[in-house]
């Protein structure tokens, strides 16, 4: 039996997206851990892989539902992402690079100090429209996650 197709507006064209020097979203390495990145944010725990050894890896797991997840683990994943990218190449993801990987880059992409709105346009230009298409996650960081980050 086959998996079921992705509607046709989901589909990205490339599995990693580079957002900045050493940023990029994307979606879950099914066949293992590129060699690229030095260090690798995975909230699709579900999905495992080997990483190499020159990486490390932080595993969070994050639900794409209708409401946000813990809030303090949002910030404390966004906060590792700023220390990390700020010392090479960082890939951030989830299951399809579309909501909760996102999610955590916009608001890191936040607290490095680019409004929200700017978050959310630079990861639609680079990873597709697609991006934050969970309404409840864009609200957020438009709303609640840029007074916390200020």
């Amino acid at each position: 039996m086959s998996s079921p197709k992705l509607p046709e507006w989901m589909i990205i064209p490339t599995r990693w997206s580079q957002i900045d020097k050493t940023l990029w979203v994307g979606s879950w390495p099914s066949d293992g851990a590129p060699t690229f990145p030095q260090y690798i944010v995975n909230l699709y725990p579900w999905g495992q892989y080997e990483i190499h050894p020159h990486q490390l890896q932080l595993t969070a797991r994050l639900y794409d539902a209708g409401e946000i997840p813990d809030e303090t683990l949002l910030h404390h994943v966004a906060d590792q992402i700023n220390k990390w990218r700020a010392q090479g190449p960082t890939l951030v993801h989830c299951q399809q690079g579309l909501n909760r990987s996102p999610l955590v880059v916009a608001l890191a992409l936040i607290k490095s100090g680019m409004s929200p709105p700017g978050a959310i346009q630079l990861l639609r230009k680079k990873r597709g429209p697609q991006v934050l298409f969970n309404r409840v996650f864009e609200q957020w960081l438009l709303e609640k996650g840029a007074r916390q980050c200020s």
